[in-house]
């Protein structure tokens, strides 16, 4: 099966990333694309609280994989040495999507949507001295001069998160 295209939501801390890629993932899977989503982390985390079954198959059994199946959803955790990228993540557990959106990677060479709020910071996170600068596509932005490259979506326009969705199915998706 074929990669899944893979599109990073950018932007400093509470600029609005988690708002964005699931406004994003919604407005897709509206419109019938299968979209899946993965977000980074800097730290380890928990997906159950303490004493659940499985947090205590993870924890006290010290098992390498937990999952978790129900009749509408299933989960799996699973311990690993090294951190993978996000397109090993998709390769394995999401080939069957359309899209794949990656909260986080600003480090990565993914195409990246960044989001930038004057509210929140002053300049965007983009600069285009780093090392993955040209890996920057898009910004969702309330800067009418932000100098991010690649179409500009202004949040102040009401239309903002459709011509967004426009751009990304015929930018990162495949005809149908």
């Amino acid at each position: 099966m074929p990669s899944p295209p893979l599109l990073a939501i950018v932007g400093k801390k509470h600029a609005g990333k988690t708002t964005l890629t699931v406004r994003l993932a919604s407005a897709l899977g509206r419109r019938g694309w299968r979209i899946g989503t993965i977000k980074h982390g800097s730290h380890s985390f928990h997906l159950d609280p303490a004493q659940t079954d499985t947090y205590r198959h993870f924890h006290e059994g010290e098992a390498e994989r937990v999952a978790m199946i129900a009749p509408d959803r299933f989960a799996l955790v699973a311990r690993w040495s090294e951190e993978r990228s996000a397109r090993e993540v998709a390769d394995t557990h999401m080939a069957d999507m359309d899209l794949v959106l990656c909260e986080g990677f600003k480090q990565s060479d993914l195409p990246k949507i960044e989001v930038h709020r004057r509210a929140a910071h002053a300049t965007p996170l983009y600069d285009a001295a780093l090392p993955h600068a040209a890996s920057w596509r898009a910004s969702v932005t309330d800067d009418p001069t932000c100098a991010i490259p690649g179409p500009r979506f202004l949040l102040d326009d009401p239309a903002w998160c459709d011509a967004l969705c426009d751009w990304v199915t015929t930018t990162f998706l495949p005809p149908r």
